[in-house]
């Protein structure tokens, strides 16, 4: 039983240490029902039931209307259109690629050159080709992770891509 008892302070106290680190620094508990996600805030008016009434008595619905500022479309950095980068030495052959510039934003990446000239080249940039053009758009600039395993490609890749996006400011 007094082992029991040491075991159950021991937890209690434990959870005890874990809830006031959790809110330490002055925190307070979270607020249910707030969104500062601009991408999917809450709707803008929310119908809640006010208390219920009596028996026989008809129930009221309260509606609270919030306002929400529209959050602006950032302008893109670049000038739209197509735009070739020059070609650049990956180890194993040449990277060229073309960037395409729609609505000020990178859209896609098109390799013009790449290495394929045998099996390991011809892997390698099926692997990393894609990733580094799916980077590329997302982070809407040429400094891009390099690829593990592709690191000439990757590199070829950036050079390639930061010149044609210096045509396009």
């Amino acid at each position: 039983m007094k082992k029991y008892l040491q075991i159950s302070t021991v937890l209690v106290v434990f959870g005890l240490l874990v809830f006031v680190r959790q809110f330490k620094g002055g925190d307070s508990l979270p607020v249910v029902g707030v969104s500062n996600n601009p991408v999917n805030p809450l709707p803008t008016n929310i119908s809640t039931p006010a208390p219920a009434a009596s028996a026989g008595q008809p129930t009221q619905t309260q509606t609270v209307a919030s306002t929400t500022t529209p959050i602006p479309k950032p302008k893109g950095q670049y000038k739209d259109g197509s735009y070739t980068g020059s070609v650049q030495d990956a180890f194993y052959g040449n990277i060229q690629v073309q960037a395409v510039i729609s609505g000020g934003r990178i859209t896609n990446v098109i390799f013009l050159q790449f290495p394929n000239d045998n099996r390991t080249s011809q892997y390698v940039n099926s692997q990393a080709d894609p990733m580094l053009t799916q980077e590329a758009i997302q982070v809407q600039s040429a400094k891009v992770d390099i690829v593990s395993g592709a690191s000439a490609s990757s590199q070829a890749f950036q050079a390639s891509l930061a010149d044609a996006l210096s045509q396009a400011k």
